[in-house]
């Protein structure tokens, strides 16, 4: 992993290289962003008003509980008087459960209102995310997008709940112990303002740099978990090679990456702390001569002093908490950013306003599975980058109920052909057709509601074999998903499962073989009932026996249907209606099985490769 290094001090913070889509960590104040976030509040709309009228109350009723106590202290306390003091007292505690009881309805909603947002921010990700075609999966990690939902959205949840009414409310205080202690004397009220813009450079300085140490300590744990999580996954490599003992020491070296920055964050802060610690104290001391003095001199009333006292804690300790928010909402704002530009991401293409959907014959009285599709290229060359071309000027036919072979070596277009088939990928030049029509002028939901995929990297969801295969179409019955098994002769190898269909799947399919993952996989798209099957190295998971056993069920699924088939072992491309040789994008040879292996070219070559494969397996 590329990795860039700053030096500050005497501590080297080591961070991830930046590509150029990686953002700052750190982002000013922006009203539109603001805004828009407030936008997913929609839903606790009432809340959100309550929450702002509750932030403001609750920034007065600190300062009146501090005022009231010096009334009580000046007061019925001086004078000895007990009624006065049960009476003060009384009033002292109502105010104090009125302000605790706001506090807990302020926290509440506070905390509601900020999972609306995430819940809207995530959702809205999801949906986006889902919309963007493959194109956009080859470009943006994953990592990436997983990072958007859970700490951006995180950093954004923080913004909304506490930085924005903590603010509020310690702004507030502030406000409102000013003008209690200008009202008791403004002279001694000037030098507390004059202490707050030293508290403030103190508190700034601090904060960055421990937000600095705070991101290097969370990045460099990520590095921990994520190399943890590598060599879990690949024990089998580590042990095969024994690289335990180099592995083991990358890891302390991580490790101890990360405890260099958790220290330098727990000095920052040990340094931080005192320092404002110092500060209070020399204020409590200047106010003790200062606020002394003019009493003595008969300028200031003591009661006035004693509510100074009481409040110049609650004027100047809001300096810290906002100096702290403040760095929170910089990185809210970031992590807003971060998210709303994944949100706004516009895809490389969508389905023509004006596509149609692509009918279905069988819907007019037709029979299951016996109207394939007509596929035609017609001088077609593609890209997954436009200036950089995989197939060049493609032209072939698959008439309905056809199977085509697709044979080449690695990196010759087979898997780009089968993309654009799909609608996955759209052409740079040239057009393909399906029925006749082109295929832009089809929405890509109806053309893969008649197609079913088998590919090489089976794909499972968390669920059970029956809930996996139901994938394809979910208001199947069980009696129906048992049909389709049994059609492909596989049915007795799922039930042999520990609990059969209902077997639970586990992670990417742990506890079950990869083949069978395989052949859940060929069940799925057999009930799906499809007219275009795409097989895309379907078979290379699964052993000769239980392929030999596929082989005539593989046979009744492609019967009447067009299919692509990516050819990984000769049994399938011996039955094929065409088989295209490809070559670094360009078709060298077609024909069927055996008119190739006649013409003595290179899909003869191939061949000769595969029956040495075979014969050694």
């Amino acid at each position: 992993m590329s990795r860039s290094t700053t030096r500050r001090g005497p501590l080297t913070v080591v961070t991830p290289a930046r590509d150029e889509e990686d953002e700052e960590q750190l982002k000013p104040l922006e009203w539109g962003l603001i805004r828009r976030l407030f936008n997913y509040t929609a839903p606790v709309k009432r809340k959100l008003t309550a929450l702002v009228v509750l932030s403001i109350i609750r920034s007065a009723q600190l300062p009146a509980l501090g005022w009231l106590v010096s009334l009580i202290i000046t007061g019925p306390i001086t004078r000895r008087d007990w009624a006065g003091i049960a009476l003060g007292v009384g009033g002292y505690a109502l105010l104090a459960v009125v302000t605790d009881g706001m506090f807990h309805f302020r926290q509440r909603y506070a905390l509601e209102i900020g999972e609306t947002v995430v819940n809207g921010l995530r959702a809205e990700i999801f949906e986006k995310t889902l919309r963007q075609p493959m194109s956009f999966f080859n470009r943006v990690k994953l990592g990436r997008i997983i990072g958007r939902v859970t700490s951006d959205v995180e950093a954004v949840r923080i913004g909304i709940q506490d930085v924005l009414f903590v603010t509020v409310i310690q702004g507030g205080t502030m406000f409102f112990s000013a003008v209690v202690m200008v009202y008791s004397d403004w002279v001694l009220f000037l030098i507390v303002l004059g202490l707050a813009p030293i508290l403030w450079v103190i508190n700034h300085h601090f904060r960055m740099k421990l937000s600095l140490y705070s991101r290097a300590s969370s990045e460099s744990f990520s590095r921990v978990t994520a190399t943890l999580a590598e060599s879990v996954n690949g024990m089998r490599v580590t042990q095969g090679f024994v690289r335990q003992e180099t592995n083991a020491g990358l890891f302390r070296e991580l490790l101890a990456d990360h405890a260099r920055y958790n220290i330098a964050l727990a000095r920052t802060s040990s340094i931080l702390m005192p320092l404002l610690e110092l500060n209070s104290q020399l204020f409590i001391a200047l106010l003790m001569v200062v606020g002394g003095w003019r009493v003595f001199h008969g300028e200031m009333e003591l009661r006035s002093l004693i509510t100074f006292f009481l409040l110049a804690n609650q004027f100047l300790g809001p300096i810290a908490i906002i100096g702290n928010q403040y760095n929170q909402a910089l990185i809210a704002m970031a992590g807003a950013e971060r998210v709303f530009r994944l949100i706004d991401v516009v895809p490389d293409w969508q389905d023509d306003p004006a596509a149609t959907a692509l009918p279905d014959p069988r819907t007019a009285g037709g029979t299951a599975g016996a109207a394939g599709m007509r596929v035609e290229f017609r001088h077609l060359s593609f890209g997954y980058d436009p200036g950089r071309l995989v197939l060049h000027d493609v032209n072939f036919t698959a008439e309905p109920g056809q199977t085509v072979a697709l044979v080449g070596h690695t990196g010759s277009g087979k898997s780009s052909i089968i993309n654009l088939v799909a609608k996955f990928h759209l052409p740079t030049q040239g057009e393909v057709l399906v029925d006749g029509r082109e295929i832009r002028t089809l929405t890509g939901h109806s053309l893969h509601r008649q197609t079913g995929m088998v590919q090489q990297q089976n794909v499972l969801f968390s669920g059970t074999v029956l809930e996996n295969i139901r994938m394809s179409r979910p208001e199947a019955t069980e009696a129906e998903v048992r049909a389709a098994a049994a059609s492909l002769d596989c049915l007795d190898l799922l039930e042999a499962l520990p609990a059969g269909l209902h077997s639970e799947v586990g992670e990417k399919g742990a506890g079950i073989s990869v083949g069978q993952r395989q052949l859940i996989c060929f069940t799925r798209a057999m009930l799906a009932d499809p007219r275009l099957v795409i097989l895309d190295e379907a078979t290379s998971s699964i052993d000769a026996l239980t392929e030999a056993r596929l082989q005539q069920a593989l046979r009744k699924l492609l019967a009447g249907r067009t299919s692509f088939v990516v050819a990984h072992r000769l049994s399938t491309i011996r039955h094929a209606d065409l088989v295209l040789v490809l070559d670094q994008g360009r078709i060298i040879e077609r024909g069927t099985h055996g008119e190739l292996l006649a013409q003595r070219g290179h899909y003869a070559a191939l061949y000769r490769q595969f029956v040495q494969t075979d014969d050694a397996a």
